[in-house]
């Protein structure tokens, strides 16, 4: 079902989501309020698919802010969508041109559901401070996207601003990869490390916050090294990671891009699998816990531990 609302405001908008939810029930159940704030010239189409998909695991009220420019008379274009265009969400998409666009905390407002968190989400470009943004003054937690952010060191400025509740989803691309990381370092012999280096191609930031979480938890030397980024770009950005210990290294490296390989002195070589982690992945997980991610704020403060 999808409501078209040209030239209209958030009263027409909260109206039309009443109606929607009175006569279709998979508009029940709603955990939260995901705010996504993107440009009306970003990938709509994409960015509307992640989180479709990622409302079957966290039906949400989805308010999905496009901006366009700020100049001229204020304008506001909404779509409505719900039942099997939203997903398990309900969800309005929302064009927005004029002065509206300075002010989108207030567009939002009276579309929040009541007594449920509220996440803002900014898929591309994040705010300076995420969380004294005013979409973030509302939301509970913070998400930001540094992979497809073009500011340049993106990730020493989340860190110095960071808040309680900020987050970003490089953080979630390294799930998988830092579980092998942890259990490569509990197989046999249990050595301490002495220094660790990572290899990737230069500018991703999924590399630096890795770096910044091993210089965090294992307080030794941590050293960023580039290379070419090669062909295949599904290829996991982390090429290699070596841990230097008395016994001889232990590393960690990309075999293709559903494969790494670990290398232990002593032992035959393991092959694990690893696919790389779609959007709708991270955003998920993300969404799975709501309260602060301490080992996201450690890993930002590993940071400027970080030899490159």
């Amino acid at each position: 079902m999808i409501i078209t609302l040209p030239d209209t405001d958030s009263r027409n908008v909260a109206a039309s989501l009443l109606e929607a939810r009175e006569n279709n029930s998979q508009t029940t159940g709603r955990v939260l309020t995901l705010i996504v704030v993107a440009a009306m010239d970003d990938d709509v189409d994409h960015i509307i698919s992640v989180t479709r998909d990622a409302s079957h695991e966290h039906p949400a009220r989805v308010l999905v802010l496009l901006t366009g420019s700020a100049e001229g008379r204020p304008h506001l274009d909404a779509e409505v969508r719900v039942g099997g265009h939203a997903g398990s969400s309900e969800m309005v998409i929302m064009r927005i041109n004029g002065e509206m666009v300075d002010h989108l905390a207030a567009v939002v407002t009276p579309l929040l559901l009541p007594d449920t968190p509220v996440v803002a989400w900014w898929p591309t470009t994040a705010p300076d401070n995420p969380s004294d943004h005013p979409l973030g003054r509302l939301a509970q937690r913070r998400i930001t996207n540094a992979d497809h952010c073009a500011t340049e060191d993106i990730l020493n400025r989340l860190r110095s601003s960071y808040a309680p509740g900020d987050s970003d989803m490089v953080w979630s691309k390294i799930t998988g990869w830092r579980g092998i990381v942890a259990s490569s370092l509990d197989r046999h012999p249990q050595e301490n490390v002495q220094a660790a280096t990572l290899t990737g191609p230069a500018h991703e930031p999924a590399i630096d916050i890795a770096a910044g979480w091993l210089a965090d938890r294992l307080g030794v030397p941590v050293t960023r090294v580039d290379c070419e980024p090669g062909d295949d770009p599904r290829l996991f950005p982390i090429r290699s990671l070596r841990f230097d210990r008395a016994s001889g290294p232990l590393t960690v490296s990309v075999v293709d891009h559903r494969t790494v390989r670990v290398e232990l002195p002593g032992s035959p070589d393991s092959l694990v699998a690893m696919n790389a982690r779609s959007d709708a992945d991270c955003i998920s997980e993300e969404l799975r816990h709501l309260d602060p991610d301490l080992a996201y704020a450690n890993a930002l403060r590993g940071l400027t531990r970080v030899q490159h």
